[in-house]
């Protein structure tokens, strides 16, 4: 959803100036990466394992609803943090003195961005631990899941 927007807006010229090779646009890129296909990974992994391992459901359902709200929050803290820090790094890079010196040193803008890093480390890390929920429920389905039990399927007619 919002890499989709977001794409189309990042070509626009003015944007792009400022967007260009800052952490806007590495977030973006996460945005989709880790936002959806990840997201997407994990839902097709509640699907399957269950499935493959001819299980009756999942071990915990409270687990997904863990995975997915602590993921989630990290996602949207590692996610924004880069956006808010891209778009802080692109104005101080594009800011000028009166005598038309660069305002701001390259090592400025990058100690200005150390509290984002942070929050990106955080987000981070908040993502992984979610994902280790997610092993963690799919592991216990496969060793301790209750197996579905078979039933005969009544055979079909031939078409006539």
């Amino acid at each position: 959803g919002m890499s989709t927007f977001e794409g189309p807006l990042m070509s626009v010229r003015a944007v792009n100036s400022l967007s260009h090779y800052t952490d806007w646009t590495i977030g973006h890129v996460h945005s989709g990466a880790l936002g959806w296909v990840a997201f997407v990974s994990f839902g097709a992994l509640y699907c399957l394992v269950p499935w493959i391992w001819n299980r009756k459901g999942l071990y915990s359902l409270k687990l997904v609803n863990w995975h997915f709200w602590v993921a989630t929050i990290g996602i949207v803290l590692y996610i924004s943090a880069m956006w808010v820090s891209g778009i802080m790094q692109g104005l101080m890079w594009r800011a000028y003195n009166a005598l038309g010196f660069l305002e701001y040193s390259f090592i400025e803008t990058v100690e200005a961005m150390h509290p984002f890093y942070v929050i990106r480390a955080l987000g981070g890390a908040l993502f992984v631990v979610g994902g280790l929920i997610m092993a963690y429920n799919l592991w216990m389905t496969v060793q301790h899941g209750e197996a579905e039990t078979a039933t005969a399927k009544p055979a079909l007619a031939p078409a006539e």
